[in-house]
């Protein structure tokens, strides 16, 4: 059985929207921070993330 068809209708249309509005998303312009952590923005989901772990600020 192929994996879509294990999935339920709904399921498909929101993996299908989901993916829609990542196509619609910009990527972030932000600027270049001097002497900053490297990898990717700390606070991306709204918590600081370090080695892991969140903290809600």
């Amino acid at each position: 059985m192929a994996e879509s068809e294990a999935r339920p209708p709904e399921a498909l249309r929101a993996l299908a929207e989901a993916e829609e509005r990542r196509q619609k998303s910009k990527e972030l312009d932000l600027p270049t921070e001097l002497g900053g952590r490297k990898g990717p923005e700390p606070v991306r989901y709204g918590d600081w993330e370090k080695k892991g772990i969140a903290v809600d600020f």
